[in-house]
């Protein structure tokens, strides 16, 4: 298995995602766009395509150029049946990919929130009925057409969602480590602005281990899923 990740600034890594993929051997690769002349691979490098987050928009495009030739590049591995995981911009750029609207959301949320797992349909992801999450974003996005909705939150209705059987985007993070929160905070720390679904700096940092075994856990479940064996060529169509 051959994983490509996508990262978009040095503070925002893979977390867990790491352990989980060292642990089986990966072949990974890395795309770091914030480097100069940072090169996408084609779709027929990969087989797993992972597309971390970073505090810019995925309407950035003006000021980041990068950002078109990034949507084409998941516009065809989602087409052509690869795995794909979107995390929080990650998830906003394959909406965007879609065709589908990114825009700020009604509430930015930052802290520890519940989610709540959609209905499942036919052979999606199942989430948990409910299950607590990190999440650091501002933006939210419009279901492409075509997606299952998996799960949403109190602030953010579209959490997480599906396009065919290997492409996922997560609002939130599944991947945190208690580094990543740290970085996290010593990067966006004036973002922790008074708000009913952001929370201080401390409440951020003082979730047990436990917490983030619990995470383990379902990203571990996700990733799982994911890399199952399935047809080569996806039935879902992003032609739109």
């Amino acid at each position: 298995m051959r994983v490509h990740v996508l990262q978009h600034v040095p503070f925002e890594g893979p977390g867990s995602i790491a352990a989980w993929l060292t642990a089986r051997h990966v072949v990974v690769t890395t795309t770091r766009l914030f480097e100069a002349g940072a090169v996408l691979p084609p779709v027929s490098a990969f087989d797993v395509l992972i597309v971390l987050g970073g505090p810019m928009s995925a309407n950035d495009e003006a000021a980041l150029p990068w950002l078109r030739p990034e949507k084409r590049l998941l516009r065809k591995a989602i087409r052509s049946g690869k795995a794909v995981l979107g995390i929080c911009l990650g998830a906003q750029l394959m909406a965007a990919a879609l065709g589908a609207r990114v825009y700020p959301a009604q509430h930015k949320e930052i802290g520890w929130f519940p989610i709540q797992g959609c209905a499942p349909q036919g052979s999606g992801f199942a989430f948990p009925a409910t299950a607590e999450v990190f999440h650091w974003h501002g933006e939210t996005f419009d279901l492409p057409d075509g997606a299952i909705h998996l799960a949403r939150s109190a602030a953010c209705p579209h959490q997480a969602f599906q396009v065919g059987q290997r492409a996922i985007g997560l609002q939130f993070h599944l991947e945190t480590t208690p580094e990543s929160v740290a970085a996290m905070l010593a990067h966006c720390h004036g973002e922790l602005a008074a708000s009913p679904f952001i929370q201080t700096a401390q409440a951020l940092q003082a979730r047990p281990p436990g917490r983030y075994e619990e995470l383990y856990a379902l990203m571990d479940q996700l990733l799982r899923y994911l890399t199952r064996s399935t047809p080569k060529r996806e039935a879902f169509s992003a032609d739109k």
